[in-house]
């Protein structure tokens, strides 16, 4: 079978993971108001004056929203064992077919019980492919582009999103339970050619030298890299260096989890982590979960078109990241985006706290969880400052999240501690899935403070303690934290604050090192004792 080694299809096929995610967030924003979704999960039963279902209540909902990020946690940290053992591709391959039968399921739902379970398990195949597409695509990129490959799958998320809100939009025309049995049908198709595309991709040759197979590791590299020619100086590069770091690593190859508590690799465990943290904690997944409640409080009512440009915008924003990201470089994309997103938060909070009023009964709402109304201009602010916050998302939080946590880790851990960083992801997707529909029933637009303050704490913490990783390969990141001192928040002996997206300081650095300290190194990679390949 033919295998394909252009980058741009290896990352167009394998984001399709991605687009996964987004279509479970937009089916839930555009379902959970229509009338067909409350009659089939009415546990409210109907309003005695219009006589229409209210379908679950805000925290049965809640429940029923988490419980795909729930699944996901679980997915991510299981991701970690399938891909050291089957390899990546297979993972990704694996986490398609589970898709596959959980949409299954969602798609015959005939109950709340039987929707959370189907929604687990879709779950468990975003967790997979969510936390071992990016570690792909990482290990075949070459530097330059990394961030755009890995921001591919942002796009990827947020194409799905848009694809699937305009599914539904078109089928709540449709009468009865078509309405969202035929959009959670359909989101099938997009797993099973995942599936199928991986067929015709490579392996990643990082894990294939791994697991010592060379040729075939030196084989993906002259397709991806080479164009065919053996003998590449980069082909030939890239090879000396993974045998490098193999051969050093070979003496810790049983990885455990607990290894990434571990002084040396506590620091940049850390940062993966709540580089995923952080990218929850900003509100935009919860924006688009719950952005129905947010424009029916601002007047729109049943209107699903609102919520839709917000989708393309998501789309279009995301484009600059892919075309700039790797020019940009990590920290500066993720200290201007936290900037502008406590901006449009502080302002909604603003606008909520002086123009709105308590929803009351005669408003009808079916949840405590559309808990205000404002109207006129404050109301146009309300909508124009949200897409403003998502164009602040698109192009910095959304791509770099996926993409740096995948650029710190050295080989031997690279699977399991992006599964790990990813599984905080969902962990925190699921609390906050959970807890925002309560949240506005209970501190309504201060619920908006909590996330202002939440993108304030994280540009600090990006400041000084996230340090630079475009352009360098991923063995000179991994020497970036090795270079110094167990548990050091400095890198090669500079601040965080003060790396730069430029191989030529860390080279630079990397000279002042010692004539001791590089003969130390030398002997510890071709120590006698040492297995070699």
């Amino acid at each position: 079978m033919k295998t394909f080694g252009n980058l741009y299809v290896i990352a167009a096929t394998s984001v399709i993971g991605g687009a996964l995610f987004g279509f479970d967030i937009s089916s839930m924003s555009a379902i959970i108001t229509t009338q067909p979704y409350k009659c089939q999960f009415n546990q409210q039963g109907n309003d005695p004056e219009t006589g229409q279902c209210r379908g679950p209540d805000d925290v049965v909902q809640g429940g029923i929203t988490a419980a795909m990020p729930g699944g996901s946690w679980l997915g991510a940290l299981i991701s970690g064992f399938l891909s050291d053992r089957f390899g990546r591709k297979t993972s990704i391959q694996i986490g398609a077919l589970i898709w596959v039968v959980g949409s299954i399921l969602v798609c015959a739902s005939q109950n709340i019980g039987m929707l959370i379970v189907g929604r687990i398990i879709n779950g468990l195949s975003v967790g997979i492919c969510s936390a071992q597409v990016p570690v792909y695509i990482s290990e075949l990129s070459p530097p330059s582009k990394r961030g755009r490959f890995i921001g591919m799958q942002q796009w990827a998320i947020t194409w799905g999103i848009a694809i699937m809100f305009f599914l539904c939009y078109g089928s709540h025309f449709i009468d009865g339970q078509a309405a969202f049995r035929l959009p959670w049908g359909l989101q099938m198709i997009p797993a099973i050619l995942l599936f199928l595309g991986m067929l015709v991709l490579p392996e990643s040759p990082r894990w294939l030298a791994k697991r010592d197979r060379w040729e075939e590791a030196k084989s993906v590299l002259v397709l991806v890299h080479g164009k065919g020619d053996p003998h590449s100086p980069l082909v030939a590069r890239e090879m000396a260096e993974i045998r490098e770091v193999v051969e050093f690593e070979r003496q810790n190859s049983d990885v455990s989890y607990l290894e990434l508590l571990k002084p040396a690799m506590i620091n940049r465990t850390h940062i993966g982590l709540f580089t995923q943290i952080w990218s929850q904690l900003t509100g935009m997944n919860v924006m688009m979960y719950y952005i129905s409640y947010i424009f029916t409080m601002a007047g729109q009512g049943s209107d699903l078109l609102p919520s839709g440009i917000q989708f393309i915008i998501n789309v279009v924003m995301t484009i600059p990241a892919l075309i700039w990201l790797d020019r940009w470089g990590r920290r500066p994309t993720m200290l201007v985006g936290a900037f502008f997103m406590t901006l449009w938060l502080c302002v909604n909070a603003g606008l909520f706290a002086v123009y709105s009023r308590p929803a009351t009964p005669a408003d009808h709402f079916d949840t405590a969880a559309i808990s205000m109304v404002i109207s006129g201009r404050p109301a146009t602010a309300v909508i124009a400052s949200t897409y403003l916050f998502v164009a602040s998302y698109a192009p910095t939080w959304g791509p770099v999240s996926w993409t740096y946590p995948a650029e710190l880790y050295p080989l031997r851990v690279r699977g399991k501690a992006v599964a790990l960083a990813t599984s905080a992801n969902w962990a925190f997707n699921f609390a906050l899935a959970y807890f925002v529909p309560p949240a506005f029933a209970s501190i309504t637009w201060q619920t908006y403070v909590l996330f202002a303050v939440f993108c304030f704490c994280m540009f600090f913490h990006v400041f000084f303690l996230f340090p630079e990783t475009g352009n360098k390969t991923l063995e000179e990141v991994a020497a970036m934290f090795e270079d110094t001192s167990p548990g050091s928040f400095k890198y090669i002996g500079i601040p965080a604050w003060k790396t730069h997206n430029d191989r030529s300081i860390i080279r630079l650095e990397r000279n002042l090192i010692s004539s001791e300290e590089k003969i130390a190194i030398e002997h510890k990679i071709t120590e006698p004792n040492e297995p070699k390949v």
